[in-house]
């Protein structure tokens, strides 16, 4: 099912400088002229459907999981005996008028990802079963997210950032609570996009940002007054692939 490409040699650093602004990187492309993803995909039961039973596909390779993998970076973090793996949990509300994603704002003193949006999750601790037990507990932990109230439906390839993390994305059906309790140091807020936005193709914005190393491409879906980019963006391109098929 997954497959992963083989990167160039000398692949550039594509690390974000300090004080980087991808909101002002310029848009490269929008794909709007990709497959949209059939109506009844983005009901409930198809979706688990899809997940637990998926078709042949390909999971796409960014250019962030191409440095990570040329750079050798988790390796590297293994051999310093640093923690790799992590797990995120997407959350997908049930709605009346159908599903949402819901996200996270963090905080902007974060060492990493600081001020971006993201699911909730992060590192598995050697007490951790599973990437389930830690998108569980993180969530809890981050929004007090209820683990009774999520159905776990699936998981998507993991994904490679440049901070040094292999990521699980655990894909989960949430019953919505009355309210969320933050963890005031990782997370600023929490919010709701509707699923069917996301993974419209129409949405998806490809930035290119030069530097003298060269190009890098990412994914946006800015929402409203929200920018959506990063991992979070493409994760998520990854449940458009799988769906679109």
């Amino acid at each position: 099912m997954s497959k992963t490409s083989i990167p160039e040699v000398g692949a550039i650093n594509v690390a974000a400088p300090p004080g980087f602004d991808a909101q002002a990187i310029p848009i490269h492309q929008v794909c709007s002229d990709q497959k949209k993803i059939s109506p009844e995909f983005l009901e409930p039961k198809a979706l688990k459907a899809r997940l637990q039973s998926p078709p042949q596909w390909e999971p796409e390779i960014t250019d962030e999981n191409r440095h990570v993998i040329a750079a050798d970076i988790i390796a590297r973090r293994q051999a310093a005996g640093k923690v790799t793996r992590a797990a995120v949990l997407i959350p997908l509300l049930l709605k009346e008028d159908g599903l949402s994603v819901l996200l996270t704002q963090r905080t902007n003193h974060l060492r990493d990802h600081a001020g971006q949006i993201s699911f909730p999750g992060g590192r598995m601790d050697p007490e951790d079963q599973s990437p389930n037990e830690t998108a569980l507990r993180e969530s809890h932990e981050e929004i007090g997210l209820d683990p009774r109230r999520v159905e776990i439906i699936g998981h998507l390839p993991e994904y490679l950032t440049v901070s040094g993390y292999s990521v699980t994305p655990v894909v989960g059906l949430v019953q919505p609570q009355a309210e969320y309790v933050l963890d005031e140091f990782e997370v600023a807020d929490v919010f709701e996009v509707p699923l069917q936005f996301l993974l419209d193709p129409a949405n998806h914005q490809v930035r290119l940002w030069e530097s003298e190393q060269g190009g890098r491409r990412f994914y946006s879906m800015p929402y409203e007054n929200r920018f959506i980019w990063g991992a979070t963006a493409g994760m998520l391109r990854n449940l458009y692939h799988l769906l679109k098929v």
